[in-house]
């Protein structure tokens, strides 16, 4: 059911069509974090693999409430493999067996997120949404954050 919340369906549609693309991210993300905490070797396993585990739960969290505000919005959000992927600017990736190697790849995927977020909220903001806008200036803050803890962990 179409919300009638002053957001007429075309810009809805548009915004919708973003919020979906960032939960496909969102879940490549928590993939391949996961992937990682469940794969981590070495002499800071206990330390990484909680670290891991952090950021999972952010992300799972994200997950949720972007894919909450699709509803909110009057759509269904996407939720197969095949959609995610399928628009998702990040892409999945082997799991590298060196942490060190694995926060790289984690680092490049949260920055670009960053970047992207920043457009995201731009093209929102002409659609004139500003709860989305806020939301999204929220979930840019949280992958500020974890970028920046991996990039103190790769000095």
């Amino acid at each position: 059911m179409q919300a009638s919340i002053g957001i007429p369906k075309s810009e809805s549609q548009k915004i919708t069509d973003i919020l979906s693309t960032l939960l496909a991210d969102e879940h490549v993300l928590v993939i391949k974090t996961r992937n990682y905490h469940w794969n981590i070797t070495g002499p800071s396993f206990m330390e990484i693999h909680k670290f891991y585990e952090s950021h999972y739960e952010i992300l799972t969290e994200t997950i949720d409430e972007i894919a909450e505000r699709i509803t909110q919005l009057g759509y269904q959000a996407i939720g197969t493999m095949k959609e995610f992927l399928s628009v998702a600017r990040l892409t999945e990736g082997p799991c590298n067996e060196h942490q060190t190697e694995q926060m790289k790849v984690l680092l490049a995927d949260q920055e670009t997120l960053c970047k992207n977020l920043r457009k995201d909220i731009d093209d929102i903001e002409d659609l004139k949404d500003p709860v989305t806008t806020d939301f999204l200036t929220g979930v840019l803050a949280k992958h500020e954050k974890m970028a920046w803890m991996i990039r103190s962990f790769l000095k």
